[in-house]
């Protein structure tokens, strides 16, 4: 059955044949369609635009189809060109013409291979992978690199522009990995496609954000649901963009899957039984900080709560709770939205980051009284935190006791534990051991240090780096009567140096630093791998 554009394509091109006054074919009325190889080459073919129909040698006839785009030039050289035969010409829509081709010239099967980042040094690898892209078709670039960065469980895509065309990079495991170049025009294709999709212009200087979820059907048969957040801004050779990938599963959002600790499990879930109060996860972008956020938002979500969420972008969307895109590139505010939305009568807010005093304010107004309040804050730590939201509380000491819980973290890799190789510290390391130790909470077992065993990366071709994913790092300040005292002094006799030592020496608090100790001691990552991270 010919479909609505086919004869919508058919019947304009019959009227533009009684214009012209020419004689015009149905070619879907033709069942079996003979092709004439030997006529016009291939090229010709597709320069020419015209087909060859019928052919017969008794007597010496040719019937050529032509489209629109044929020039009375051409038709007037292929009369001269087959002056032994009787040549005619039909008008044949461009629907027509474009099917014959594909029996003339049948599409080659795609095949993309994958990307690896493993089996080859860093030149051979770019060289192979740029030798794949460039096979890749234009209006495949976007969907395969994604594709291929899902596959390689990366968190981010980078495109760098750079003179005479730009670099591909992919975070795996919170480490850049070089993947590819391409050249100018490749670059182009790549950064319109992604223009196009994310709803954002490759002409503009100011920095852009867009977002993209759609599905695409690649030419090699594969299919792939695409969501990122798209970062844009122009650079002095071209628009640099960094994409942010969400595989989102609702199932993965659940406390035992954020890889904490069984005290860590508890003081979340006190929370989630007494949703009160300011609840901040501190830390780098990039650190899992959403990830955390929305597994709480998760827990909590439940038919007696009413939840709102107010992002920007929203990234995750979750049934059962109110979620609102807060456009602050567009002039909108945290805190203007945050006092919208307590007239709702929320039993939870999760306020996607705390940027200013403001929003810091409102949010811990709205902890005072009775609400849940849950948001994001780039600081260093949990006690660097503190110390900024002081400067946002001012002289008004009940918003010390809004605060329930600040929690930093940061991601580091894991070590693949078939290739992790074990060793033990020299005498220096030993000693650098023994000072993080002596400052640990007084309820922390600590080995003896002369016992000490750690763990190195080792290396196969399939894990050349010797890790396998990325584990949390985290730090969970608590409030108490001891870090309450200290907090109401002036904020001039107040450090975040002040604020850690009370915290870890009242037995509250382990920071990132001893946690991710802990963490090599027991083999799941590496002592370098913690100061890499950490610092």
């Amino acid at each position: 059955m010919v479909d609505e554009a086919r004869r919508i394509d058919e019947q304009n091109t019959a009227r533009r044949a009684q214009i012209l006054n020419m004689q015009y074919l149905d070619t879907t009325t033709v069942t079996n369609k003979q092709l004439f190889k030997e006529v016009l080459t291939l090229p010709e073919l597709y320069e020419l635009k015209l087909i060859p129909i019928r052919v017969s040698e008794q007597p010496k006839q040719i019937l050529f189809g032509t489209t629109t785009n044929t020039s009375q030039v051409t038709m007037n050289s292929i009369r001269q060109r087959f002056a032994d035969y009787q040549t005619s010409f039909v008008l044949i829509s461009d629907s027509a013409y474009r099917e014959y081709m594909k029996l003339y010239d049948p599409p080659k099967e795609v095949v993309y291979q994958d990307i690896s980042i493993t089996g080859q040094d860093e030149k051979s690898r770019i060289e192979s992978i740029s030798a794949t892209l460039n096979e890749v078709r234009s209006d495949d670039m976007l969907a395969f690199i994604v594709q291929q960065a899902f596959k390689l469980k990366a968190s981010d895509i980078h495109l760098e522009s750079r003179r005479g065309g730009a670099m591909i990079r992919f975070r795996v495991d919170g480490v850049l990995h070089p993947i590819a170049t391409l050249n100018s025009d490749k670059y182009r294709q790549l950064a319109g496609a992604l223009a196009s999709a994310a709803n954002i212009s490759t002409g503009v200087s100011d920095a852009q954000t867009g977002q993209i979820n759609k599905s695409y059907n690649l030419a090699d048969g594969s299919s792939i649901t695409v969501n990122l957040r798209v970062e844009a801004v122009m650079a002095i050779h071209g628009m640099d963009a960094v994409m942010r990938l969400f595989n989102f599963k609702p199932d993965m959002l659940k406390l035992d899957k954020l890889g904490l600790e069984v005290y860590e499990q508890e003081i979340f879930r006190e929370i989630v039984k007494h949703p009160s109060g300011l609840v901040l996860v501190v830390g780098p972008t990039g650190s899992g900080k959403s990830t955390t956020l929305y597994t709480l938002i998760n827990e909590l979500n439940h038919p007696e709560r009413k939840i709102i969420t107010l992002e920007d972008p929203v990234e995750y969307q979750i049934e059962g709770i109110t979620q609102i895109p807060i456009d602050t590139r567009a002039g909108a505010s945290f805190a203007e939205g945050l006092r919208s939305v307590l007239r709702l009568d929320p039993d939870v807010v999760m306020v996607g980051e705390i940027r200013d005093n403001d929003t810091a304010k409102t949010a811990l107004q709205a902890s005072l009284t009775g609400h849940l309040v849950l948001s994001t804050y780039h600081a260093s730590s949990a006690a660097a935190a503190m110390t900024r939201m002081l400067d946002a509380m001012g002289e008004n000491p009940l918003f010390i006791s809004a605060i329930r819980l600040i929690q930093a973290q940061r991601l580091c890799r894991r070590l693949d534990d078939q290739t992790k190789l074990e060793y033990r510290p020299d005498e220096a390391l030993k000693a650098q051991l023994a000072k993080v130790f002596a400052t640990m909470p007084a309820g922390i077992k600590t080995p003896d240090v002369n016992e000490v065993v750690l763990y190195r990366p080792g290396s196969t071709p399939e894990r050349p780096f010797g890790y396998d994913g990325q584990i949390a790092l985290r730090e969970f300040m608590l409030m108490d009567e001891g870090l309450t005292a200290l907090l109401k002094k002036p904020k001039n006799e107040i450090t975040a140096h002040d604020i850690e030592n009370k915290a870890v020496g009242d037995g509250k608090m382990l920071t990132m630093l001893q946690d991710g100790i802990l963490k090599a001691l027991e083999g799941k990552t590496s002592l370098e791998e913690v100061y890499r991270v950490v610092g």
